[in-house]
């Protein structure tokens, strides 16, 4: 599975961005999906999941009641929807796919994840 994730780019603080994240060479159905960030200096951290077939969600309390993560897949992507931005939202925004951990078992790190996307850079002004 190749991971594309696309749509970040420079908003103030609460503004909003969409990321996508467009998967090929497989479908995705059968995978669970997720966002992770790192940003300058720091360990990457988990973001978001969903399970294979959506209904299952898990987010970190950091974005929760701000972030969205959602799927398409009969498109084979999958969105954060990212809403009320913060400086500290700055950082490199990777998509990943995992076979068989469950979502709510992703590590923080996102060590071990099947497949990794390259990353879009998000940047949040003050």
């Amino acid at each position: 599975v190749q991971l594309q994730a696309s749509g970040g780019g420079l908003v103030q603080a609460g503004g909003s961005l969409r990321l996508s994240c467009a998967a090929s060479g497989r479908t995705i159905s059968t995978y669970n999906m997720g966002w992770f960030r790192q940003a300058p200096g720091m360990e990457r951290e988990f973001v978001a999941a969903i399970s294979s077939a959506g209904h299952i969600r898990y987010l970190a309390d950091t974005v929760k009641g701000r972030f969205t993560i959602s799927r398409d897949n009969a498109k084979n992507t999958v969105y954060l929807q990212m809403n009320s931005l913060k400086p500290e939202d700055t950082a490199v925004y990777y998509c990943a796919a995992d076979a068989t951990l469950p979502v709510r078992l992703w590590p923080s790190s996102g060590n071990g994840m099947d497949y990794w996307g390259k990353g879009t850079q998000v940047t949040v002004s003050s």
